[in-house]
């Protein structure tokens, strides 16, 4: 009996180790792209964490401008005297880098992180407070033609004024409105009254508008006086019966070289037609707005904040983030 010979094995068809390869370069492109994934959500971790560093950093360094600037206000009112725009205070602090304030020795200046810092102190009462609309329940008939006048130099619509005084007292505590609901009883309506500016749009001003009144008008806490040392000619002819654009600028220009040192002062300047009433014009003020940014790497944090003086007290009402810090740089440019 002749032996069966032995017969080789017969090689993988080509289709079976193209399949492999290809079984093969699937598993090392998903594990590639779960590395990458995981190397991903590392890096932002860490930029977040970075980021929300940088954020609490500024925060802090802004509390502390903050309180400086309580300071200088405080230092303005134990000297007395009026409030203008020649005082220390007025003075912007236009973007400068951080370590110039904090480090003596200049070795330690230069290691510092790049943190630039930026603000301004504005006088709150240089605007029209739209608080001094509603008087005991009722609009002023004497406020809402400041406000009218205030609108017409600023090319408004006529019917902005009363619209908006109106809506203000309904939405002023113990102003509201009854209205009979659909039952046959009496409901009182309240609407919200706007914490700023910026919410006027609650009661019904589009957002052109809001942003001309912007920089004539103010929403403070109380009723107060607008000091012409350092309100703009728009709200100064607002204010004074009488008095028109050109006139107001004449005054704009005199405050310059001399302040004024009392409301009656400004008759030297617009002469005896102008009506200054102690209790609507001023040389001084209580309230100010602070305006702050600090740009630490690639973090900016803008707010601003609603200063209230009493005397020598200076204390904080509000600090609100600036969703626009452009808001802080038009204020520079003021």
């Amino acid at each position: 009996m002749t032996p069966t010979p032995m017969t080789r094995p017969c090689a993988p068809p080509a289709r079976q180790r193209g399949a492999a390869l290809l079984t093969a370069m699937i598993i090392v492109t998903v594990v590639a792209t779960l590395a990458s994934g995981m190397v991903w959500q590392q890096w932002r971790a860490l930029q977040v964490e970075a980021a929300e560093r940088a954020q609490t950093q500024s925060e802090w360094v802004l509390q502390g401008a903050l309180d400086w600037t309580r300071m200088i206000l405080r230092e303005d009112a134990r000297e007395g005297g009026a409030d203008h725009l020649g005082e220390p205070w007025a003075a912007p602090l236009a973007e400068a880098r951080l370590s110039t304030f904090l480090a003596a020795d200049r070795s330690m200046a230069e290691d510092a992180p790049d943190a630039f810092l930026s603000g301004r102190i504005v006088d709150a009462q240089s605007r029209y407070n739209l608080r001094n609309l509603v008087q005991q329940g009722k609009v002023s008939r004497s406020e809402l033609q400041t406000l009218e006048r205030l609108c017409g130099f600023l090319g408004l619509n006529g019917d902005v004024a009363p619209r908006l005084a109106e809506a203000l007292r309904r939405a002023t505590p113990g102003s509201a409105t009854e209205a009979p609901s659909d039952a046959g009883t009496t409901t009182t309506t309240l609407p919200l009254m706007p914490a700023s500016v910026e919410d006027l749009g609650w009661l019904g001003l589009d957002a052109a508008t809001v942003r001309r009144l912007k920089p004539y008008v103010v929403l403070l806490p109380r009723e107060t006086p607008v000091n012409l040392n350092t309100a703009p000619k728009e709200v100064i002819a607002a204010v004074l019966p009488g008095i028109d654009l050109a006139t107001a600028e004449r005054l704009v220009q005199s405050r310059l070289r001399d302040p004024l040192k009392s409301p009656a002062d400004a008759k030297t300047v617009l002469g005896e037609r102008a009506l200054t009433d102690a209790r609507r014009v001023s040389v001084n003020s209580n309230y100010f707005i602070v305006y702050g940014a600090l740009r630490l790497d690639q973090v900016t944090v803008a707010q601003r904040s609603l200063l209230e003086r009493s005397g020598r007290d200076v204390r904080t009402l509000s600090t609100q983030r600036l969703r626009d810090p452009a808001e802080l740089e038009s204020s520079l440019q003021q």
